[in-house]
């Protein structure tokens, strides 16, 4: 199904929605954040530098009185150039669009995912080699790695410790401690089903009690509290935010899935993952 038909049945759902961060529209404002380069209010130095960026986003937070920092779906971010995680593939991966299974775990099995639903091979609490931009499709046909820099979510940057809440019913389809430099450090994926039509939502940079006795196919119902704001030795070494991403078709990702992409690739990724907007319903109350 194109982005375009899923988009239309959520669209005729939006009513039904549960909030999936606290906010309350009369009291409270949202700021409209731009990681682009047209923000020349943020130096490079200050993004790469995790408690510096943490500043940024907590003053600014205040200078407009807002109780969240929102935005940043197919948004091409130069702050992606804070860490090398997502200047070229995972070594020896292949493509892997969405929708597509190219056999990565056989081509390269050393560099399997260790950790998916919080255990690795051994059974034991670890980390994952997954990305949110590790292991998307390959280089460019120059032969230059094309880094990825287009955002397929959507952040919601606010404290440590909001929480997090389903939109719809749903089962857990996944789960991971995804602990690489700015990855998506814990993460929950959630399937769901509406007339018949399954999707997924993604929820990154949690805390690490969002994932404990978690299990695969357990009954989420909506409103229900699924986690909440981790800070950053369980997010990615972020500051406090969630990245919420809508994914039509999951392929065989399993707590983990691209939320950026090259920019010349952005066509395929954008039809799979809609705008979480849809689900949101947030960007009205930017003024």
């Amino acid at each position: 199904m194109a982005a375009a038909l899923l988009s239309d049945l959520l669209k005729r759902h939006q009513p039904d929605f549960h909030a999936v961060v606290p906010f309350d529209p009369a009291r409270e404002r949202l700021f409209p954040f731009d990681f682009t380069e047209s923000n020349t209010g943020l130096s490079a130095e200050e993004i790469a530098d995790t408690e510096r960026f943490a500043a940024y986003i907590s003053k600014t937070l205040r200078q407009h009185q807002a109780s969240y920092g929102f935005g940043g779906y197919d948004e091409h971010r130069t702050l992606y150039a804070r860490s090398k995680h997502f200047d070229q593939p995972v070594p020896g991966s292949e493509a892997k669009s969405p929708g597509q299974t190219t056999g990565f775990e056989a081509v390269n099995p050393a560099i399997r995912p260790t950790t998916v639903s919080g255990q690795n091979s051994k059974g034991d609490p670890g980390q994952t080699t997954g990305s949110e931009a590790a292991r998307t499709p390959s280089a460019l046909t120059s032969g230059e790695a094309e880094p990825r820099r287009l955002h397929l979510g959507i952040d919601i940057w606010g404290p440590a410790g909001t929480k997090v809440m389903s939109p719809l019913n749903g089962i857990v389809h996944s789960f991971a401690f995804n602990n690489n430099d700015s990855d998506y450090g814990a993460t929950i994926i959630l399937s769901h089903n509406l007339e018949g039509v399954g999707f997924h939502t993604l929820y990154g940079h949690l805390s690490l009690n969002s994932i404990k006795n978690l299990h695969e196919g357990k009954n989420i119902r909506k409103g229900d509290v699924i986690a909440e704001f981790g800070m950053r030795k369980a997010d990615g070494n972020w500051p406090p935010h969630l990245h919420f991403q809508l994914i039509e078709d999951m392929a065989d990702w399993k707590g983990d899935y691209p939320g950026v992409c090259r920019f010349s690739e952005k066509e395929q990724w954008l039809d799979n993952c809609p705008d979480p907007d849809l689900i949101l319903q947030l960007k009205q109350y930017i003024k």
